[in-house]
């Protein structure tokens, strides 16, 4: 038996429409108008809906109405029956095969990232040539690519949700940072782990939130706003929190980090926006292979600084990794309880992986090259895992909790 959902519109109007639509029959019929592509005849039982989201299309049962010109419908509620097959072609709306594997690699990336740790543990070799220089080529591309996705309408968005766009970037540089030096206090860390915790502590936002985010039903789209957000960010904020709280621990070359961060972060996502915004025609074809590519790349990003700490890790594990995992633990669970002070669920959740989650590979290659002592560098090659099973071990979760439906819109679109 299909299964049936119910669908809930809201304030749409009655009208009489004369053009000829996929939708409807040739003749003059009464349809209810929806932005987004709704049409129901008044002859007939049943009709297709499409929306500008990507979906399949669905059979509706004809609701009972009276036709009223220039009224407002304050609600109409219809019954959605889904995987019954229609007259629309399914390519319009459907995935490629491409697209579904590429979706599917995406999705299991924490599945990668355990097998490029385990590797990098046991095999280092077959990952630790993946040294400085193809390491930042490898995360300025990871940059590209993010920036391919984006155009200015993006930021024009940011501008129309400066306070939940706001909260998100206080979360990342404000909560995050504080937790990663307090932690490294109480915890009495050497002078070299605690400047490498504070410092992935005091990195932006990685892609991975915006995986987690869309498997635990969170807003993607303000995900995705909030990584720009706090990558373009990072040439500031980086450096100057990693200056002010591990200043007093070891010597700290702000402006190199700047520079770095400025040379690996921000000037690939700008080269990606232009051209996006500039050529799209070229942009889309290349945004074709750029998935899979990300993918391996990201797994090898995880995996090489691994691989290049495992002696380390081999005879001090529990020292290194337990400061790591406290830290995003606590950034998750403070995240998403200041959160829900103001905003609704699916927000919450959003800021609360976005809080949780950074791009611990940044933190690495920073480490490696602009601090002499190797142990720096370790909290950032444990991170890496820790915050890519720990996002999406939350994401699996939340994804089994339903979303209320009275819950709050907190993004403008």
């Amino acid at each position: 038996m299909a299964s049936i959902s119910r669908t809930i519109l809201t304030n749409y109007t009655l009208g009489t429409f004369h053009k000829q639509t996929p939708f409807a029959p040739t003749s003059n019929n009464n349809l209810l108008n929806v932005k987004g592509g709704l049409r129901l005849p008044e002859n007939g039982k049943s009709c297709a809906i499409r929306s500008d989201l990507r979906g399949p299309v669905v059979a509706v049962s004809r609701p009972s109405l009276i036709h009223q010109p220039s009224k407002r419908i304050p609600q109409v509620f219809c019954k959605a029956t889904t995987n019954v097959s229609g007259d629309i072609p399914e390519s319009s709306g459907g995935l490629t095969q491409y697209e579904k594997v590429i979706e599917i690699l995406t999705i299991l990336f924490p599945v990668w990232v355990i097998l490029g740790a385990t590797i990098g543990i046991f095999k280092p070799a077959a990952v630790t040539w993946l040294q400085t220089d193809l390491f930042t080529l490898g995360l300025g591309f990871l940059m590209l690519s993010m920036g391919l996705t984006l155009t200015f309408e993006d930021f024009r968005r940011c501008l129309r949700n400066p306070w939940t766009v706001g909260v998100g970037f206080l979360a990342q540089y404000l909560i995050k940072p504080m937790l990663g030096f307090v932690i490294a206090m109480m915890l009495k860390l050497s002078a070299p782990l605690a400047t490498g915790l504070i410092l992935v502590s005091c990195c932006p936002g990685g892609q991975a939130s915006n995986v987690a985010t869309y498997i635990s039903k969170g807003n993607v789209a303000l995900s995705v706003l909030m990584t720009t957000c706090s990558t373009i960010g990072a040439i500031i904020m980086t450096p100057l929190l990693t200056k002010l709280l591990a200043g007093q621990l070891v010597p700290v070359d702000a402006a190199g980090l700047a520079i770095s961060t400025f040379q690996v972060v921000l000037v690939p996502t700008i080269v990606g926006v232009l051209a996006n915004e500039f050529f799209p025609k070229f942009t889309a074809k290349i945004i074709k292979i750029t998935p899979l590519i990300g993918v391996i790349l990201t797994t090898l990003l995880c995996s090489s600084p691994i691989g290049q700490v495992a002696e380390v890790l081999k005879t001090q594990g529990a020292q290194l990794i337990l400061p790591v995992v406290f830290l995003h633990t606590a950034a998750f669970a403070i995240g998403y309880w200041i959160s829900k002070l103001t905003f609704g669920e699916s927000t919450s959740r959003t800021i609360s992986i976005e809080c949780g989650m950074q791009s611990s590979a940044l933190g690495f290659l920073l480490a490696q090259k602009h601090f002499t002592n190797p142990l720096v560098a370790v909290p950032s090659a444990v991170s890496v895992v820790c915050m890519a099973l720990g996002g999406s071990i939350l994401a699996v979760y939340w994804r089994g909790q339903p979303i209320p439906l009275e819950d709050k819109d907190d993004f403008k679109e």
